[in-house]
């Protein structure tokens, strides 16, 4: 017997609302259907988000520091502006029209630079002044805080500093809150989270330089399903999970008689999927740079 020798099966969002209708008994009638379905599909994602089972949307970000300042997105906020050449790494920069406020972290090129989540809105062709330098320019284009606001969580950190990465701790609200002293400059060996709708990362101590760099793997959200032709990001041996998890959350509106049935075939799969997303490793001894100063 001939196997098809293909290992491309990618269901689309109509694929799984098709798939949930009938596990509910139901029938896929109106444009209303798949619109009910596909908002269902994206607060399944919500929980998945809560439960942390999307691992696989875990990336990295590597980001250079900036004297004396301690506060960072989570991710990367760009402003495009004319020109960025005259203005100064760490120097706060402040738009014309707007009053809205920022620093600058880095300047990756002539035309762009990664700052800190500004107070306020900068507007598309207004002037923005250096405090320090006094150079300005224009904004080329309002900042988009997508990539920021994508993010779940940070799952580790470190701190890299002449090409050795040293590890910082997490700690909680009510411990970064006590630290007497947040302006003490050093090399940074404890983060907080502040995880608002744009999140930042908060070090303690604060840089002392603008070479050391953040490390960070962070969790972001699966993207929505927009439309019935969208795939799902989602790895082959979650098919199964995502299918039984939609056909569940129909079946709070639809079909309310399957509701139990469909909720304990969801939790298997979802068990059954968590337990395969997890970290495999054997046990392994790591040094621990805790003891280097912070001031090294």
């Amino acid at each position: 017997m001939a196997v098809s020798g293909s290992k491309d099966f990618e269901p689309n969002v109509a694929d799984y609302v098709e798939e949930a209708f009938e596990r509910c008994g139901l029938e896929l009638r109106t444009g209303y259907d798949v619109k009910t379905a596909r908002r269902s599909l994206n607060f399944l994602f919500a929980d998945w988000a809560n439960r942390g089972l999307n691992r696989w949307t875990i990336n990295q970000v590597t980001q250079t520091v900036a004297k004396d300042i301690s506060e960072y997105p989570v991710g990367t906020l760009t402003l495009s502006v004319g020109a960025s050449d005259s203005f100064t790494v760490g120097e706060t920069i402040t738009g014309g029209s707007s009053s809205a406020t920022t620093s600058i972290i880095t300047k990756p090129d002539s035309t762009s630079m990664t700052i800190t989540v500004p107070s306020g809105t900068f507007t598309s062709g207004e002037t923005i002044t250096g405090s320090s330098s006094s150079a300005t320019t224009t904004v080329s284009s309002a900042v988009s805080f997508e990539d920021v606001q994508s993010t779940i969580d940070i799952l580790s950190a470190v701190i890299r500093r002449d090409s050795t990465d040293l590890a910082v701790n997490r700690v909680s609200r009510d411990v970064y809150l006590n630290i007497p002293n947040k302006t003490t400059t050093a090399r940074p060996i404890q983060f907080y989270v502040d995880r608002q709708i744009t999140p930042v990362v908060k070090l303690w101590p604060t840089p002392e330089n603008n070479t050391d760099q953040i490390i960070y793997d962070r969790l972001i959200r699966i993207d929505d399903a927009d439309t019935s032709v969208n795939t799902v990001e989602i790895p082959f041996r979650f098919y199964p999970c995502l299918a039984a998890g939609l056909a569940y959350y129909i079946s709070l509106k639809r079909a309310p008689d399957r509701i139990q049935i469909l909720k304990a075939l969801y939790e298997e799969e979802f068990l059954r999927a968590a337990e395969e997303d997890r970290d495999k490793a054997n046990i392994s001894l790591v040094p621990s740079y805790s003891f280097v100063s912070a001031i090294s």
